[in-house]
């Protein structure tokens, strides 16, 4: 299994691995699935697919790019069928080549298999090794893939029990969607790190990483794909099974965060009002005398929104975006990093001149992000600047599907404070929300979530060298 390839982006921002939808009981399912995968866009730009089935035969298409360039008119009418799965992807395994587009689809027998995962198989390698060795031939580095693989020797026991077994193997996060010629079947992983989410549409179903996609496509919310669940969906209906033993829920926080739409419903949550909630707490925790609260659009909007109403403070977009800048302008020399910055976001120079500003942002990862919009903005007569962060410092990777660096980029991790990480982005003064105040805004458990990137506290043993490092940071 290869390590993803890097790819020119000087966001610095973490990056979630895919998106996934699916299908069932509608006479243009395909066109479904892309409306799906448009509203799930945001968890991932660098490919996209849908296979389809009219109940003999299975087609596919699949490219890089956004789903908008991806699929046209006639590559639609070409999909046939009343089944149908999509997949937007970034890779955090696999390097991001158009082989590892999803879905993944395999002939196996007399039947076809189109799998589209979302999260990080730990043991992935492991498995693939051992696989190989008993002469499985693989097409990609997916770790995708290896589903497929343990599934094989056991589809003559039935679809259910081979998915079953395989999936009893698999360490670590996934949300997946699968297709055969008459069926759909979607599966959490027993943690259920990672959303999936089941609806109705006009006498079908369809089910989504997020249920932004249901309201685009006109479906109704059902309810959550519990963790550790499998739906298999055909003309009988939907039938659940839950073969595996329970565990502790370890939902990744960082889904409400950052990654998830504010339109959404997550781990049943409504993400915009728990990002005003996280800005409320932020506001408790640390509310210097300031002037005004801005946030970095788009992503700290909603924290800052809830930062202002807990403060009294005026909120204010003090900065600009230019929604019309698209991930391939960004180049990778430093002024044409600098440049893009100023491409992306402009400041509004009357209402920060002279002013104390308090700007809120949803994450620090590796710093740079947050150091160019800042250095953006000095020199405008700003009289002082200030930052608060509506998640604790990003310290150790994760192994679960998000892109954190894992080569000691975090700059939480590099840095001894917060007042040393506030002078290398170029504030007055940084504070970060405390996990317990975080936890407190979602308004669950604390037990209910994955808190590893904070914490270090793996609830499944992350690989070997995400473990060393995690080892040397603490």
């Amino acid at each position: 299994m290869k390590l993803r390839q890097e790819i020119p982006d000087d966001s610095g921002r973490p990056r979630e691995e895919c998106g996934v939808f699916a299908v069932y009981g509608h006479e243009d399912a395909a066109r479904v699935a892309f409306f799906g995968l448009f509203a799930l866009q945001h968890r991932g730009q660098e490919s996209a697919g849908i296979v389809s089935s009219d109940g003999c035969q299975v087609r596919e298409h699949k490219g890089m790019g956004l789903a908008s360039a991806v699929f046209e008119e006639a590559t639609l009418l070409k999909l046939a069928g009343s089944l149908a799965i999509g997949h937007v992807r970034y890779s955090t395994t696999g390097s991001s080549t158009l082989s590892n587009a999803q879905p993944f689809l395999a002939h196996v027998g007399e039947e076809y298999y189109a799998l589209g995962h979302n999260g990080n198989i730990v043991n992935a390698q492991k498995l693939r090794a051992e696989l190989e060795d008993s002469g499985s031939i693989f097409q990609s580095t997916m770790d995708s893939e290896v589903i497929i693989h343990l599934m094989a020797p056991h589809l003559k026991k039935g679809l259910e029990e081979a998915l079953t077994i395989a999936l009893a193997r698999v360490e670590g996060a996934y949300s997946l969607v699968m297709l055969t010629r008459d069926r759909i079947i979607a599966a959490r992983d027993p943690r259920g790190f990672r959303p999936l989410a089941l609806g109705q549409l006009n006498g079908g179903w369809v089910v989504a990483s997020e249920t932004c996609a249901f309201d685009l496509v006109g479906a109704r919310y059902v309810r959550d794909v519990e963790p550790g669940e499998i739906l298999i969906i055909d003309a009988n209906g939907c039938q659940s099974l839950k073969p595996f033993a329970l565990v502790k829920h370890c939902h990744c926080i960082f889904e409400l965060i950052y990654f998830a739409r504010p339109d959404s419903q997550i781990f049943g949550q409504n993400v915009y009002l728990c990002r005003k909630r996280l800005g409320h707490q932020l506001a408790r925790e640390y509310c210097p005398d300031v002037d005004l609260v801005m946030p970095f659009p788009d992503s700290g909007n909603y924290a800052a929104i809830g930062y202002a109403e807990q403060s009294g403070l005026p909120f204010e977009m003090g900065m600009i975006r230019n929604h019309y800048v698209g991930r391939t302008f960004i180049q990778p020399t430093q002024p044409m990093r600098d440049f893009a910055v100023r491409v992306k976001l402009n400041p509004v120079k009357p209402l920060l001149e002279g002013k104390k500003v308090m700007i809120v942002e949803d994450s620090i990862i590796r710093g740079t992000t947050s150091r160019n919009r800042v250095k953006h903005l000095q020199g405008i007569g700003i009289k002082e600047l200030h930052m608060v962060i509506s998640c604790p410092p990003t310290l150790f990777p994760c192994p679960y599907g998000i892109d954190f660096s894992s080569k000691g980029e975090l700059i939480a991790a590099k840095k001894e404070n917060e007042k040393a990480i506030a002078a290398f982005i170029g504030l007055d003064s940084l504070h970060y929300l405390t996990v317990d105040g975080m936890v407190q805004a979602t308004g669950m458990p604390r037990e209910c979530f994955c808190l590893a990137c904070y914490t270090g506290d793996y609830p499944i043993a992350p690989p070997e060298k995400i473990d060393k490092f995690c080892m040397e940071m603490k």
